[in-house]
């Protein structure tokens, strides 16, 4: 091992490996594992299979002392070009989903889109604008992810943490979120969400699936889907659209290296084929800088940076 994956973690997670709970990879190439399709490679990746694999993970990185970080479906994401110096942990088996009344409980992989169409032949409506977000449950209560109107604050009641720390599992209620534009409490703690419960509303289901194929055919026409991205690359700027103010500044198609302003949709940076980090890094401060000196508008990266 190395000074970022100690003897005690790689040995927790080759016993779980053993027993069919986990998966791992050693150097393995973070440009596969994410939308964008960028990234060098990380020490360690593995992916427990359940709830309980993740928790003694996290507990034996944390005794060990071993660098780490959680991870989803990574499509929000841009992974550094020299990867990452410890091991990432994924989420994305653990996408068990639960339908119980008018509410959902679901594990923190879950894809959106699936839970959407969980919902939908649940005849549950509330879900609808999250089909075709291409993440996973616990990036979105995280980030408070929204689209078409929507968004996970509407809908959740609770969600369920794990403290790295103590180890201990506890939950908080919707109103303990702090739930903001892009924001909720979490992305200033480090606990990890596990799961959570969704309340939704009983409607129609072909009319919930009407609304589904309706944003998803918005998405296809409005969106690059036909390319590696990590979708909007900024946040909404108060009172703008920041890809209004990107298309007004006459950015699209503006490429450094292999990334590029999509000339589709100017808030979505695309992977043109071999784009790296700092291309990608380098694009998007000249365009806040051009931003800035057009409008005196500061705009700030959705997408979150990772590694080395």
């Amino acid at each position: 091992m190395n000074d970022y994956i100690k003897a005690d973690f790689f040995a927790a997670a080759d016993s779980l490996k053993a027993e069919g709970r986990a998966e791992y990879e050693l150097s393995a190439p973070l440009s596969r594992c994410c939308t964008f399709r960028i990234g060098g490679p990380a020490d360690m990746a593995v992916w427990p299979g359940d709830i309980e694999a993740l928790s003694a993970l996290v507990c034996a990185a944390e005794n060990s002392g071993t660098r780490y970080f959680i991870c989803g479906s990574a499509s929000n994401i841009l992974f550094s070009d020299e990867g990452f110096r410890g091991a990432i942990i994924f989420t994305t088996k653990l996408k068990k989903i639960c339908v119980s009344g008018n509410t959902i409980h679901a594990e923190c992989g879950a894809p959106l889109s699936l839970l959407a169409m969980a919902a939908q032949r649940a005849s549950l409506s509330g879900l609808e604008f999250a089909y075709g977000i291409p993440g996973s449950l616990g990036g979105a209560v995280f980030m408070n992810a929204g689209a078409y109107g929507g968004e996970m604050s509407q809908i959740l009641i609770s969600s369920e943490y794990l403290s790295p720390k103590s180890g201990k599992i506890s939950s908080l209620s919707a109103a303990e979120h702090d739930f903001g534009y892009r924001h909720s409490l979490y992305m200033e703690r480090d606990d990890i969400i596990l799961s959570a419960v969704l309340e939704l509303v009983p409607g129609d289901g072909d009319e919930i699936q009407r609304k589904m194929d309706e944003n998803m055919d918005a998405r296809r026409s409005k969106q690059p889907l036909e390319s590696p991205s990590a979708g909007s690359m900024f946040k909404r700027a108060p009172g703008h659209f920041t890809s209004a103010l990107i298309d007004g500044a006459g950015l699209k198609g503006y490429k450094v290296g292999g990334a590029e302003v999509s000339s589709k949709h100017a808030g979505f940076v695309i992977n043109t084929g071999d784009a790296t980090a700092a291309d990608v890094i380098a694009l998007t401060e000249h365009i806040s800088s051009v931003i800035f000196e057009k409008y005196g508008v500061e705009i700030e990266r959705e997408v979150r940076t990772v590694g080395p």
